[in-house]
């Protein structure tokens, strides 16, 4: 079976299209369970940020935490570093190279699926903090400033998506080193400035896996065990700080765009009004920002669309229910993604065990070959891809439901979070249309 390089390099979301009929079912569960959750569900507030979970054995802990674990880790992270840069640099300069693959899948799409699981395993495999540890050199400069909160990740994550749904050559390997040459440069330069809570609140690979960590069950409680507890207790943990929305339109905005951006309707209207790679991709890039925008500006009028708070607790309610937002965007991802974690993250695995195009066979993966099990299966994938939209909408519903009790005068708990489903309603239906519309 051969791969179709298409606009971001690897492929698109027309892969695997979902019937029509899924849509519809699809639709028709996320409308009738977010109105059942308004009208027939708690009253008070179930979820508890502060409330343990069910600590595994204190070994566990003790072997995550030793120093002879961290420095094991902080090893891997830059031999594997230097790994994907070798081939970056030296491997094949063309198709064949690893580095798309790695770049666009493994890191992109295989970090959600591993902080899901493990937490935010950002901080540990980062090269930069690994960097960090082995210096072990001190801030040079002033402490991060707090105004800037999440604002220079969500520019970072901005410019990851640009590069993969609208600059002019996403799979180019000129562009894509760039680009991270770039990341590191900005990243190691901030760290050294600031330390490391640059890494924590400016790296928009940690803040990725930070923000798709909350909905993962393990989580450390407060004496610093690590615990397996209930999600939605975890979910509500995200830090508030300024731009955490901005973070979060746009991972679900530039998903929801590289949908859209491959519906017949948009290529035919791309083909009509551009006539070069340049124009092509400002035409793009301002339907990027226009998805990460509406989803944005709908988002904070809807969390501000209630009675009953003063005008400072209006403009503090997008931040505090910014958390809710986060099942919808991994669930979008999934849907949208899955055929790249599954399929291309084989290839992408396999060509990094001959870096070099020299005949290699590390470990014994480059006479494996790519398993195409979603791809010959269609059904299976446009099940899974309308069940990763529903379950990701119901667990939104759920967490928004229960920070609206929380955070709403008891007279406006219910009307006051109405504007709240609607648009997550909104985002599903659009969800699950472009999905089909692919």
């Amino acid at each position: 079976m051969t791969t179709t390089v298409l606009a971001h390099g690897l492929g698109g979301s027309t892969d695997l299209p979902i019937p029509f009929t899924y849509a519809l079912i699809g639709a028709a569960w996320a409308l009738t369970f977010t109105f059942a959750v308004v009208a027939l569900a708690w009253r008070k507030p179930k979820f508890d940020t502060a409330r343990p979970g069910r600590a595994l054995p204190a070994a566990v802990t003790r072997v995550v935490d030793a120093t002879a674990t961290r420095w094991v880790l902080t090893a891997l992270t830059l031999v594997l570093t230097a790994w994907v840069a070798m081939a970056a640099f030296f491997g094949p300069q063309n198709s064949d190279n690893a580095l798309p693959g790695v770049f666009y899948v493994l890191l992109w799409v295989g970090l959600v699926a591993l902080s899901l699981v493990f937490g935010p395993v950002w901080r540990v495999i980062s090269p930069v903090r690994a960097l960090h540890r082995i210096t072990g050199r001190p801030s040079v400069g002033r402490s991060y400033p707090d105004r800037l909160g999440y604002w220079p990740a969500a520019a970072g994550l901005f410019a990851f998506v640009w590069l993969e749904l609208a600059s002019p050559d996403p799979g180019s390997l000129p562009a894509i080193r760039t680009w991270l040459l770039i990341y590191l440069g900005i990243t190691l330069v901030g760290t050294l400035w600031c330390g490391t809570r640059w890494c924590a609140r400016a790296d928009p690979f940690e803040v990725y896996s930070v923000v798709a960590s909350r909905l993962s069950p393990m989580r450390r409680n407060a004496d610093g065990r690590i615990a397996i507890g209930n999600p939605f207790d975890h979910l509500g943990t995200l830090p508030v700080r300024p731009g955490i929305v901005a973070v979060l339109s746009v991972l679900l905005g530039s998903t929801a765009f590289d949908s859209f951006s491959a519906t017949p309707s948009f290529r035919n209207f791309s083909d009509r009004v551009t006539d070069s790679a340049v124009t092509a991709s400002l035409l793009r890039t301002a339907g990027l920002l226009l998805f990460a925008v509406v989803v944005a500006v709908s988002f904070t009028l809807a969390a501000r669309c209630t009675g009953g708070v003063d005008p400072q607790q209006r403009r503090e309610l997008p931040g505090k229910m910014a958390h809710s937002l986060i099942p919808i965007v991994i669930g979008y991802v999934f849907a949208h993604y899955l055929t790249y974690l599954v399929e291309r993250g084989q290839e992408a695995i396999i060509r990094l065990a001959d870096p070099l195009g020299h005949g290699w066979n590390v470990l014994g993966l480059a006479d494996n070959e790519v398993s195409y099990v979603l791809s010959m299966h269609p059904a299976v994938g446009a099940t899974l891809k309308v069940g990763f939209v529903v379950a990701g909408h119901i667990a939104g519903v759920i967490a928004a439901h229960d920070r609206s009790l929380a955070l709403l005068p008891r007279a406006h708990q219910v009307t006051g979070q109405l504007a709240m489903m609607l648009v997550m309603v909104g985002y599903t239906f659009m969800g699950l249309y472009l999905l089909f519309g692919g």
